[in-house]
């Protein structure tokens, strides 16, 4: 066990409870909950519709079958961000156009670079926010209107980050968020869709559920008797229990962000007397989700790096990466491109604990371990 681990769950009894009545209700697949968890996540983010789903994965799949991406179009993408994002373009037979990271201090996709990567291939651009740290979305929203291109928001790491007072995930055509273990939310697995185009809501509603015209849930409560199927769906419905999760999670939100808020600005007062290390987005404007807290360190190599994370996990100290990149997985090589901010970013940077309950003398502990093995 470690003293100080990388992320902890914000679970308690109101979790256990409420499974406890879901499951009494003897309805544990898609239903009530469901609604109820999409209906709350749509009001908190502002969006007409939102939809569960069993991951962000599957959320990111259906949001480029939505938008007719398919066999060999271009969708233009960062490599620093969990491979998920990148399978689903292939997931298409699309092409992942790789594009280099703004700099050590903004680890989003550089909207300068976005444009001179287009040709007449490209159908969308697929933006991640980083740790909930928004985008330059005006240049990329500008760039994708001059040439008729979707955005797909990969809002994974930001429920409820903004950017000039709108919610992340509403700004592109359709945002997919994740409900992963270790994400704000945490149902264990779990995502959703949110778009304000009710031709793709309603398109994702049936293809959530194999393309049938009516749930199990609609039939059982005498709504329908029965079903046809009107398009090649999949099986990517969340289940109730989990959504009863959700629920809860999104009661905790609002009070989790503004504690991991004042964490971050502790974690940035600490390593200031550090001239050596860069901290991402530390003059970021807009309120982020803060998901994690990463580092980059100045006049370093990967084994320089790896070498620092191993002695603080002697220590007890947890740390991650995030994330390596995509273009350099043996599955992308036949994608591979130069993109050396990237590249120096991924062998440099390091995660560090992150989390609302994290006690102040923890991240003490952690940045004085961690400065006195890096000096």
């Amino acid at each position: 066990m470690y003293k100080v681990p990388l992320f902890d769950l914000n679970f308690d009894e109101q979790e256990v409870n409420a499974v406890v009545k879901t499951l009494r209700t003897k309805w544990i697949s898609t239903g009530p909950k469901c609604k109820e968890f999409e209906s709350k996540f749509a009001e908190m983010v502002g969006s007409k519709y939102a939809l569960t789903l069993s991951n962000c994965t599957t959320a990111l799949h259906l949001a480029l079958v939505l938008l007719g991406i398919r066999d060999k179009d271009e969708v233009i993408c960062p490599s620093l961000t969990f491979v998920a994002t990148i399978n689903a373009i292939r997931y298409v037979n699309a092409v992942p156009v790789f594009c280099d990271v703004t700099s050590y201090e903004n680890l989003n996709i550089d909207a300068e670079k976005i444009e001179k990567l287009i040709t007449p291939k490209t159908k969308a651009i697929m933006i991640m926010h980083y740790g909930g740290f928004a985008c330059d979305i005006d240049k990329i929203v500008s760039m994708a209107k001059k040439h008729n291109l979707k955005i797909i928001e990969d809002a994974c790491h930001g429920p409820m980050s903004e950017y000039k007072g709108k919610k992340l995930g509403t700004i592109g055509d359709i945002g997919c968020f994740s409900f992963f273990s270790n994400k704000n939310i945490s149902t264990g697995e779990g995502g959703m869709l949110i778009t304000n185009n009710t031709e793709y809501y309603e398109r994702a509603k049936l293809l959530r559920s194999h393309g049938m015209t009516t749930l199990s849930f609609q039939r059982a409560e005498g709504h329908a008797t029965g079903y046809d199927v009107v398009d090649l769906g999949y099986n990517y419905r969340m289940d109730d229990i989990r959504a009863t999760i959700g629920v809860v999670q999104l009661g905790k939100l609002e009070n989790d962000l503004k504690i991991r808020s004042e964490i971050r600005k502790y974690y940035i007062n600490k390593l200031s007397e550090s001239e050596r290390v860069i901290i991402p987005f530390k003059d970021h404007p807009y309120f982020s989700s803060n998901y994690i807290f990463s580092v980059v360190l100045k006049d370093s190599n990967s084994e320089k790096r790896n070498l620092i994370r191993d002695k603080l996990g002697e220590k007890g100290i947890q740390t991650s990466v995030h994330y390596p990149a995509v273009h350099r997985f043996t599955i992308y090589k036949n994608f591979y491109r130069e993109l050396p901010i990237t590249d120096y970013v991924t062998d440099n940077l390091i995660t560090l604990p992150m989390y609302s309950t994290l006690p102040l003398e923890k991240v003490d502990l952690t940045v004085k371990t961690f400065l006195s093995i890096f000096n």
